[in-house]
């Protein structure tokens, strides 16, 4: 190196100095510059995957562990916004990489069903049916850990996890043979091939709607990212951004500006999201056609963790969600309302499968107690038409003279609720945002 060249380099080395005296230098300055939609859009991604870790701690609670299937008796569902309308076979699905899970699937013909995998963030893996697995679509379908070689029987489908966990929804479609659908749903059987070793649930701050969690959650920031890979094309620059929150929030005064930011402007904002704002609007019904597989709306798949949870994808099912009637209001289970469909728009005419409108309380989700235990209308409710061939349906505390009763979907005085419209093997008019159920419109 000559002499004028480590003259400068010593110049430069002398200045860096100089100026670190006067300026200090911080690895993490940039954390200084956290605005209000940074602290938002980190707090919306990482309380998606909390929400499907409080789920599992609900889950393996109630369910008697992992790798147990689990059969819901008809009419319950232990999570926000379950779908009523089918046979319902839950499990949390264990593995490690020498020791797959084994599931086993009964011959389902002549009606709808799926055995739903999703991962640990709640983005659909894959659905096992006729139509994704026309070669084998039923019998023995075996879950290996990412990246494994364990072998497999031989009459097994192999299917590679994207973590250690997932979690199964099995649902089998009612119809009217109830009897029917819960036979087929009891066989279907969950065997670990031995006796894998994985983390258990992460130790989680309380959850509860609508105040959610406030700054304590970032306190979870790293366990919970590192609990599970993400599969959204922006994970690493959601991540990076939950970081620089959670280590902003370990400086006491910061901690609590970043927590009155949550609860005074980024909570209510995810609430008015989720039940207003997450899709589509029309006849003030949302409904959106990224669902089940996000890509990078973290919004929306955190927003389907909090009020309907296992959501599936548009493959399978379009969701539609209301808390509101024609006029804007909320809904009031002390009114009475009415969904009328013309004759050349019945709700059967858009789907390949079944359609089905579920009432669940606010801010909960969870179905609301009735006399007549009815909380579900659907393809197979034995609904009548009007004489004119239009259809009639009612939501109200009692019986509304004029409609017939199987088209009465009660409703609990004083109580707010939401409705969800499932539409499932949706036709093409539905998963291209054509179709809308009608407004929900108040009766006097």
């Amino acid at each position: 190196m000559s002499t004028k060249l480590r003259a400068i380099q010593a110049l430069a080395i002398g200045l860096f100095f100089l100026v670190s005296l006067v300026v200090p230098v911080h690895v993490h300055a940039a954390s200084s510059a956290l605005d209000e939609q940074i602290i938002a859009d980190a707090y919306v991604y990482l309380i998606g995957r909390a929400l499907i870790v409080r789920q599992e701690h609900i889950d393996v609670a109630a369910q008697g562990g992992y790798n147990v299937a689990f059969h819901n008796p008809l009419g319950s569902a232990n999570f926000p916004n379950p779908n009523l309308s089918v046979a319902n076979t839950e499990a949390w699905i264990a593995v490690d990489e020498a020791t797959p899970v084994l599931l086993e699937i009964p011959k389902i013909e002549g009606r709808y069903y799926t055995a739903h995998i999703l991962d640990e963030w709640g983005e659909t893996l894959t659905n096992i049916h006729e139509r994704n697995f026309p070669l084998q679509p039923y019998g023995k379908f075996a879950f290996v850990a990412p990246g494994s070689r364990v072998a497999i029987p031989d009459d097994a489908v192999r299917i590679e996890l994207r973590s250690h966990k997932a979690k199964m929804l099995a649902r089998v479609e009612l119809r009217n043979d109830r009897d029917g659908a819960v036979a087929l749903q009891r066989q279907i059987k969950i065997t670990p091939l031995g006796t894998p070793k994985f983390p258990p649930a992460l130790s989680i701050p309380a959850i509860v709607e609508p105040a959610l969690v406030g700054v304590e959650l970032f306190d979870r920031a790293e366990d919970l990212l590192k609990s599970a890979p993400d599969v959204s094309p922006i994970a690493a620059q959601l991540q990076a951004q939950v970081r620089a929150v959670a280590l902003a929030a370990t400086d006491p005064a910061r901690r609590a500006t970043i927590d009155k930011t949550l609860r005074d402007q980024v909570i209510p904002r995810f609430n008015r999201f989720a039940r207003q704002e997450a899709g589509l609007v029309r006849n003030n019904w949302f409904g959106t056609m990224v669902v089940g597989n996000y890509g990078e709306d973290f919004w929306i798949r955190s927003t389907a963790n909090l009020i309907g949870i296992w959501a599936n994808n548009t493959h399978e099912v379009v969701y539609f969600v209301t808390t509101r009637d024609a006029a804007g209001r909320p809904l009031d289970g002390s009114n009475t309302y009415e969904l009328h469909f013309p004759k050349d728009a019945l709700p059967q005419d858009v789907v390949n499968a079944f359609w089905s409108v579920h009432l669940v309380g606010v801010p909960d989700f969870f179905p609301v107690p009735n006399p007549l235990d009815r909380f579900v209308l659907s393809t197979y409710s034995n609904v009548e038409e009007n004489p004119d061939g239009s259809l009639t349906l009612v939501l109200a505390p009692e019986p509304v003279a004029g409609i017939p009763q199987a088209n009465w979907l009660p409703t609990a005085p004083g109580k707010s609720f939401s409705l969800t419209w499932r539409t499932y093997i949706p036709k093409e008019i539905v998963t291209q945002g054509n179709w809308f159920p009608p407004a929900v419109s108040k009766r006097d």
